[in-house]
């Protein structure tokens, strides 16, 4: 049985060896294996690509085959890789395809104990007063609903910055803008195809802020449409008058703009945002609500509420703020894990659920083994109710 170089590509690319020597049986096996297969019993399991930022290579190429890898068929797609793909600018001493490494991203495999358990990069050390399954652990800094806790600083303030830093990052800004402003839709359109043609769907990706240009949110919404997504996350504002613009963008380019919380998720968290627009969505971090103490109700409670403004969540295993908010691997913390897409399955709900890889990755794994770890929970869970 022969294969065209393109098959032999799709195998490669999924991980699947090139070379048998068992025959036909099988390579049609490896065939069949191709392409990942996420929706389970109903319930579409998906993952945001920040989950592999420990990883080596962070280009689109890469980033997919991590995916497929992995098991995962559709995906929330962080902007960087997407960008570098499609030419933009590159900052200065960094390569367009490499995007940014293990050590710049807070990689988990590489995390130390005091940011795997859910404290700020640099804080102090916090008094060992809690303890979970009998180990001791650090309790929040900030107590029950604080902002501490991993991710919670993501996309924060630069300080320390020299006058010069300063000015080359202001530069290489405006760079990006000037190709955001110009930049053609094939190469996206290319990033589409080289993903669909793997088996992975783009449900969203992640490049919005609220810093942007008028311009800027109609090119963000122009790459979701052609990336095939039906929202674009960002996190969650503050400000009235930015969550009634960019609902106003969504509700125009018929994308919706799904909001991300941390810490502050709780069961009205997004009540201003649905309210100012329905373009306004919700991209809830279910794990992250259970770190911050079950605010105003459990996440099943808020999916019931809520399911028609999700436009996906995501899940990650944490305990509670009582019990150090720790970020586990999946089945060893306190977030309704089993319960939650059990739920989304009893109802039918055209949810996706957003694996986020969070926490400390054991010596001699990585990302994509360990993303596949939750999906094989997932799929567990779902299959034996």
């Amino acid at each position: 049985m022969s294969y065209t170089r393109r098959e032999f590509g799709k195998l490669a690319i999924a991980g699947v060896p090139a070379a048998f020597m068992g025959g036909p049986a099988s390579m049609l096996n490896a065939l069949a294996q191709a392409k990942p297969n996420s929706l389970i019993d109903g319930v579409q399991i998906g993952a945001i690509t920040y989950s592999f930022r420990s990883m080596p290579d962070q280009s689109a190429e890469a980033t997919l085959k991590y995916v497929v890898e992995s098991g995962i068929s559709a995906i929330e797609l962080m902007g960087g890789p997407v960008e570098s793909f499609a030419g933009a600018p590159a900052p200065a001493g960094r390569g367009a395809r490499g995007g940014r490494g293990a050590a710049a991203r807070g990689a988990p495999g590489a995390a130390p104990a005091a940011a795997a358990r859910g404290a700020a990069p640099g804080a102090p050390a916090p008094e060992l007063t809690g303890s979970w399954n009998g180990q001791p652990c650090a309790l929040p800094q900030q107590g029950r609903g604080g902002q501490a806790g991993a991710g919670a600083g993501r996309g924060g303030a630069r300080g320390g910055m020299t006058p010069e830093q300063r000015a080359a990052q202001q530069e290489q800004a405006e760079r990006l803008r000037a190709w955001r402003r110009s930049v053609s839709m094939d190469r996206f359109r290319a990033l589409r195809k080289m993903y669909n043609d793997a088996g992975v769907t783009i449900y969203a990706w992640k490049q919005l802020s609220t810093s942007m240009s008028d311009e800027e949110l109609e090119y963000v919404f122009n790459v979701a449409e052609v990336l095939g997504c039906t929202h674009t996350t960002l996190e969650l504002p503050t400000d009235a008058a930015q969550l009634k613009r960019i609902g106003a963008f969504a509700e125009k380019k018929k994308i919706y703009a799904a909001y991300h919380t941390h810490l502050q998720g709780t069961m009205t968290a997004f009540d201003e945002a649905f309210a100012l627009s329905n373009g306004n969505m919700a991209n809830v971090d279910l794990g992250h609500w259970v770190a911050a103490g079950n605010i105003g109700g459990t996440p099943m409670q808020f999916l019931k509420k809520h399911h028609d403004r999700i436009s996906s969540f995501h899940l990650k295993d944490r305990t509670r703020p009582e019990n150090c908010a720790l970020n586990l691997p999946w089945g060893t913390g306190e977030t309704p894990l089993r319960e939650i897409l059990l739920l989304v399955k009893k109802n039918r709900w055209a949810i996706p659920a957003t694996i986020e890889l969070e926490y400390q990755i054991p010596e001699g794994s990585d990302a994509v083994r360990e993303v596949r770890k939750c999906v094989d929970y997932c799929r567990q869970a779902l299959t034996s109710a």
